[in-house]
This record gives structure tokens, sequence and C-alpha cells, in this order.
């Protein structure tokens, strides 16, 4: 189901020339009725969600190996191994970066830019699938707006991981490794310093503005032409 949301979004984007933001945004909201809708059928009310799963559902998430290590991480990493191999080690994940860069370029060279293009959305789809899985698993409920919160966080990953909005260029282990450092400046915040839950929008607000700044300032060419300057 998630594979087919996800090519349903690759297609619109890839086939018929839809802005990405559009699409993104349109899907949202699209996904996210669709999920009420379908906890408004469950015999509970929706604001308190699905739930109910069986133990081997729930026991996904209550693993440990060596009794420290929780099974979410292990599958962060996993997940983290396998989008390095397919991105950095890959004729495909080459065909990604060239795509960012330059589409008609790689139209040129022999590349199918547009079932590339869909392929990455429905890939897309399935990491979100699971990670929706691990989460409804270790919260034992399946609410409509789960994870609605994470949106911000996972979009200043992203760029603090070195990732360009206009593509061409990204990191699986810098995204991996921002990932760890907001989901600790997420946890860490309440339990040190007592900030409250609903005030943790901004640090990572401030993150990605900082990060977004500071790369177009560094990329500006007068200013690398005034630090040459100062140089010499």
């Amino acid at each position: 189901m998630a594979a087919l949301c996800g090519a349903l979004s690759g297609y619109f984007v890839a086939y018929c020339g839809v802005q990405p933001m559009v699409v993104t945004l349109g899907g949202s909201f699209l996904f996210s009725g669709l999920a009420l809708l379908v906890s408004n059928l469950s015999a509970t009310e929706s604001y308190k969600g699905i739930n109910g799963f069986p133990d081997s559902f729930i026991r996904i998430t209550k693993f440990k190996l060596f009794g420290v290590i929780p099974n979410q991480v292990l599958i962060f990493l996993a997940l983290a191994v396998v989008a390095y191999i397919l991105l950095h080690k890959t004729k495909y994940g080459r065909q990604i970066f060239l795509i960012g860069v330059n589409q008609n370029a790689a139209e040129y060279s022999g590349i199918n830019s547009r079932l590339v293009i869909m392929s990455t959305y429905v890939l897309s789809a399935v990491s979100a699938a699971i990670a929706g899985i691990v989460l409804t698993s270790y919260l034992g409920t399946a609410k409509s707006d789960i994870g609605a919160t994470l949106t911000m966080p996972i979009i200043t990953a992203v760029v603090l991981g070195g990732t360009l909005s206009t593509g061409g260029k990204g990191s699986v282990l810098g995204t991996a490794l921002a990932a760890v450092v907001i989901g600790v400046l997420r946890f860490g915040l309440p339990l040190c310093f007592k900030v409250s839950q609903q005030y943790l929008d901004i640090p990572v607000g401030l993150i990605l503005l900082v990060v977004i700044i500071g790369r177009s300032v560094v990329n500006n060419p007068k200013f690398a032409a005034m630090f040459h300057k100062k140089k010499k």
C-alpha cells in the first residue's frame, strides 16, 4: 500500500510535471484524511486510535539486543546501511545524483529519469511505512495524526545532513547523524532543562534556519571572493 501511494505521488511529479512540494503537501492531506477515515471505521473513537494489537506486533519494539540496544536502533542502522549502499555504491544511486544535478543531461546519457524519480518516491514511501510500523508498535496504538509533529525535525535532519534542496548532493551518513542529533535534542531538552514539549520546534527551526542561511552565504560567489581577498 505504501509503495502504491509513493508511486502515485512519484507519477504526478515525474510524468505530469507537478511541483514536488505541491504533490507532497497534497499527498500529506490526502493520506491523513484516509487514515482518519480508517480510524473512524473502528469500534473506538478516532481520538483514542486503534489498539488491541497482538503481542507479536508489540514485541517488535520491545526486543533489546544483549538487553541494552533497542530493536528500533537496529532497524535504524539496518535501513541506514541499505540506503548508504543503494545511494553511494550503486549505479542507481549515481543516476539519482546526476538527475538532481541536471535532469536533461541525465536524459541525454540514456537514463530514464522519470522512472528513477518515481522510484525514489516509492522507496521514500516504503521507508515511511516502516517508520510508521515501528512507531505504532512502540506506542501500542495507531492514530491518524501520529507523527504529524515530526515533519520539521525530519526536514531539519535532511538539510543538516548535507542534502541540498536544489538536488544533486546528499549524504546518508550525514542525515543519519543529524537525525540522532535532532532526536537527542528533542529528548534531552525536556529532561535536562525542563523545556516544555510545546517549544521543542523552536530550537529545531533555528537550527534549520542557521544551516540554510549559512550554506547560502558560504556558497555565495561574492562571499567567496571576499574571503579570498582577505586570505591574500
